[in-house]
């Protein structure tokens, strides 16, 4: 089995575009937990069905720290060892090192008998030697992860080493760094609190975007205009297909996989009453003539970057009165939301603007019942009915991106150059919503676009993508015509 194959004659890898910016990215870590020991895994392959694997995507965290994107290294593992301070990797406090299981190349019993890790089953991955090059990250075998782990670990008091893990991400991890802390009298709950400050930590170093992930974000949006490109036409067979949806999934999800890595995350094509649901995403409905596409989409590039856009469609091509009037009022929201994404805004400043816009268009059609400085005061927020999300989020590796930052520095956080976000107010008034008259039920629209903060002020990096009703109508007529005109 191990002779007669050809030799490798690949082209040694080049380094990668994002080695020095995931090397700043790991030095600003390092400096926030010096003398400690970070274990960030990558995770594990998850199993889809019995004996078929998903399509591995590493953990956000893990990915952000070694710019490694696509589908590689499943179980790898980062571990970023303390030295004396400024003596680490570029005059941090850290020397960092992957960990992660090479290729069972052509030499070894499992390049026919592994179909996880086998060369002959799942094809070339890069060697040690390969992804230190293109990387520029120290790398070792991951039968080496054990002692790099837990070598010295104990209590910090009596000279052990205090270890950080991002938790949850590889359960053998965890138990190999519990166990650890177990046979070494750690407080497991005072661990667990440390935990949790690393992965609060990775989180914020995401908001603000550097220069290289802002041009990844552009090419996920860039492509997720070809995917909405690609909806409009086929919508005239989505309206003759019982499960009309699924025609506007696979013609987006096509473009995803032809231009990018995959979806960002699960495709809302909901026409009709199923654009009121929020998380529509069984997608199995009919798009009818007359009705409204909510399509929430985006495509994540290779280096894991995802767009997340929406926008509302009139699935004939014209927006019927009342429809225009809902999508209109959405408009301006949006807008006011541009107009208060300001550097040196909050962040909830956003949401604010957008919302104050849709109370006050709802009072104008009589639908609030309480006046509208009740409706929007803290205790009132009767507006919520229709508009029950918010108007933005971080945007990056994560389609809901940082997450885990702490309140102060996202939703109270202070608008800055760099930060990527969304703006994505919506209305959603439910066929069954008696409250509302009959002719607004069973319309939601929502509109989102990805934006950059600038030092300028807010850059909508999807505007390629129609917004104002009239455009829309007119960009959907230059790609094909429902009607039949």
């Amino acid at each position: 089995m191990a002779s007669q194959w050809a030799p490798d004659t690949s082209a040694p890898p080049a380094v990668g575009e994002v080695a020095p910016y995931a090397a700043l990215r790991r030095r600003a870590i390092s400096l926030k937990f010096p003398g400690e020991r970070l274990v960030i895994p990558a995770g594990p392959l998850k199993v889809r069905s019995n004996d078929t694997d998903y399509r591995f995507r590493p953990h956000s965290g893990f990915a952000h720290l070694t710019g490694l994107g696509l589908d590689h290294e499943p179980d790898a593992v980062l571990v970023m060892e303390p030295t004396a301070e400024g003596a680490g990797d570029d005059g941090g406090n850290h020397q960092a090192t992957l960990y992660f299981r090479p290729l069972a190349g052509r030499d070894t019993p499992d390049f026919y008998a592994n179909a996880r890790y086998g060369e002959f089953w799942i094809g070339p991955r890069p060697t040690l030697e390969q992804l230190q090059k293109q990387l520029q990250l120290a790398t070792a075998h991951l039968d080496e992860l054990e002692v790099a782990v837990t070598k010295d670990a104990g209590v910090v008091s009596i000279g052990g080493m205090r270890i950080r893990l991002l938790r949850e991400v590889d359960l053998d991890v965890d138990a190999l760094v519990d166990t650890s802390r177990i046979n070494t009298g750690v407080d497991l709950e005072e661990s667990d609190n440390l935990d949790a400050l690393l992965a609060e930590a990775l989180s914020e170093l995401r908001l603000v975007k550097d220069e290289w992930e802002v041009g990844e974000l552009k090419k996920s949006v860039a492509a997720t205009v070809d995917g909405f490109h690609e909806v409009v036409k086929v919508l005239p067979r989505a309206m003759t297909h019982a499960r009309g949806e699924r025609v506007v999934e696979g013609a987006f999800f096509a473009k995803a996989r032809e231009e990018g890595n995959d979806l960002g995350y699960d495709t809302i094509a909901a026409a009709g009453n199923n654009a009121t649901i929020l998380h529509w995403i069984r997608n199995n409905g009919q798009v009818r003539s007359g009705d409204l596409l909510l399509l929430d989409a985006g495509v994540e590039a290779d280096s894991l970057y995802t767009a997340d856009v929406t926008r509302t469609l009139p699935v004939n091509g014209k927006f019927t009165e009342i429809q225009r009037r809902i999508y209109q009022a959405v408009l301006d929201a949006a807008d006011a939301g541009f107009a208060a994404a300001q550097p040196g805004a909050k962040f909830r400043d956003i949401h604010a603007a957008a919302v104050k816009v849709l109370a006050e268009r709802l009072d104008e059609w009589g639908l609030l019942p309480v006046p509208l400085e009740e409706a929007l005061a803290e205790d009132g927020q009767h507006h919520r009915r229709w508009m029950p999300h918010g108007t933005s989020h971080h945007l990056g590796l994560d389609v809901h991106d940082c997450a885990q930052a702490k309140r102060e520095l996202y939703l109270d956080g202070v608008l800055a150059e760099g930060m990527v976000f969304t703006i994505e107010p919506g209305l959603y008034f439910k066929q069954e919503d008696l409250a509302v008259p009959e002719e607004y039920r069973g319309i939601g629209v929502r509109i989102e676009d990805d934006v950059l903060m600038t030092a300028d002020g807010p850059v909508n990096l999807s505007a390629a993508l129609p917004r104002d009703p009239a455009e829309v109508e007119s960009w959907m007529a230059g790609i094909y015509s429902p009607t039949g005109e």
